[in-house]
């Protein structure tokens, strides 16, 4: 009796409680698999802080690591896209490589023969040059696995040969340095960020776009008489996300130029050093804007766009999708083409903030952008996936390699646990998507 009376009281706490999360969560329709990714990453960052002696939450880590993960950021919202639709790309390391060479090549090598070293269209030539290259190339890629009917995991692993071996041959081994002065602010650094003001200026006006676009989402719901969210819930969701943004801003501008730049910055401006020193922020890196960027124009594709609804069609029956009318070839070839233009971009980022481009740029990069977009909640299965979450996926990816290099992890330990990472994603994918059905 005194059993039965135990386990009815705890199945009416544990009924309380779920109806108060369930509650909470109906009213600011949150997203449990992001909510389960964030605390997956805040788990991440406060144990590798401790473990690492206070070293990981820091402006300077947090800054490096956002800067980071923007090549990743950026490839993984593309191969959301291709994995949604049923496919895989092993090919975005290797082309990321190959493109990377093309521009260093293009901007340290051929144009300073015409144009002279230092010329003012050089960046923006060199950087149309390799955007151009990982289009015909995803062109080709997509042509061959939509049109010729071979599997894209024998297509794009060809091309992680061939990509590779091309991106040696164009300069026979060699690294090409250094990049161009004004391509170099891409990759971040003192000069690839925009400062203390411009980032409070830029986070000010994120929180106003946030604040109008729920209110913006209201609106139309009520046109629409769809279901309206409690006040008290958009108020949560745009004070919340105000606070993270703001947050963000805080930390990047509380990370300072370093000692020697500040010396010779103030000598070039005639700036007298304070006896304290000169503080000068960093502010919002350029890369970590371009793959915000990137990240709500995809988003913007994958939702609001025709071309977004095919993709998801193609991803939950294709068979439908083309009695449908779609022509699914087609769009599985554009599908390639955006993902070779992303890496473009991706690599442009990882270019100029090595200030060169190598041999071995992009390596294994295929992996992280795999996980990335499949712990971000992309199913393997097809037709289920978000941008956001292959974005906080790739920080999360990058979290574990900054923090097992701050614990000084072996390289090759480090290929492990993102291997065994990638394999629990899937099977927690798995195990999602069973419950679901």
């Amino acid at each position: 009796m005194a059993d039965a009376t135990s386990q009815a009281a705890s199945q009416g706490a544990s009924a309380t409680e779920n109806t108060v999360v369930g509650r909470f969560l109906k009213a600011t329709e949150l997203d449990t698999r992001m909510l389960g990714m964030l605390g997956a990453l805040a788990i991440v960052w406060v144990g590798f802080h401790f473990l690492s002696g206070g070293l990981f939450l820091t402006p300077r880590n947090l800054w490096n690591l956002s800067v980071q993960s923007a090549s990743v950021a950026v490839m993984s919202t593309g191969m959301v896209l291709v994995i949604v639709t049923r496919n895989i790309d092993l090919s975005v390391g290797s082309l990321l490589g190959f493109v990377g060479m093309i521009m260093g090549v293009t901007q340290a090598q051929i144009l300073p023969d015409y144009l002279g070293f230092g010329h003012p269209a050089i960046w923006i030539l060199a950087l149309a040059a390799g955007i151009v290259v990982g289009a015909v190339i995803g062109a080709l890629q997509g042509y061959i696995i939509a049109f010729l009917g071979v599997p894209a995991f024998i297509v794009t692993l060809g091309g992680l040969l061939v990509w590779r071996g091309a991106a040696w041959w164009v300069t026979s081994g060699q690294t090409v340095a250094p990049m161009d002065a004004t391509f170099r602010l891409m990759g971040g650094g003192p000069d690839g960020a925009i400062g203390a003001t411009a980032s409070w200026i830029v986070g000010a006006v994120a929180c106003v776009g946030l604040v109008l676009m729920l209110i913006q989402g209201r609106r139309q719901r009520r046109k629409f008489d769809f279901p309206l969210r409690p006040l008290w819930a958009e108020g949560f969701l745009g004070a919340v996300g105000c606070a993270l943004i703001l947050s963000a801003v805080a930390v990047a501008n509380a990370y300072p130029w370093p000692s020697g730049i500040v010396r010779r910055y103030a000598e070039a401006h005639n700036i007298t050093v304070p006896e304290g020193g000169l503080f000068i922020a960093h502010g919002i890196a350029i890369p970590v804007l371009i793959a915000i960027g990137v990240g709500i124009v995809m988003t913007f594709v994958a939702m609001r766009t025709r071309f977004g609804r095919y993709v998801f069609a193609i991803g939950g029956n294709p068979e439908a999708a083309e009695l449908a009318g779609i022509n699914t070839r087609w769009v599985i070839m554009k599908i390639f083409i955006l993902m070779g233009v992303l890496v473009a971009v991706a690599s442009a980022i990882s270019t100029a903030r090595l200030n060169a481009a190598t041999n071995a740029q992009g390596t294994l990069d295929e992996l992280l952008v795999i996980a990335a977009a499949v712990i971000g909640g992309t199913s393997l299965g097809g037709g289920v996936g978000t941008i956001a979450g292959a974005m906080v996926g790739a920080v999360l990816m990058q979290s574990l390699a900054t923090g097992m290099i701050l614990l000084g992890v072996d390289t090759p330990l480090q290929n492990i646990v993102v291997g065994a990472v990638l394999v629990v994603a899937v099977w927690l994918d798995t195990v999602y998507r069973k419950r679901v059905q």
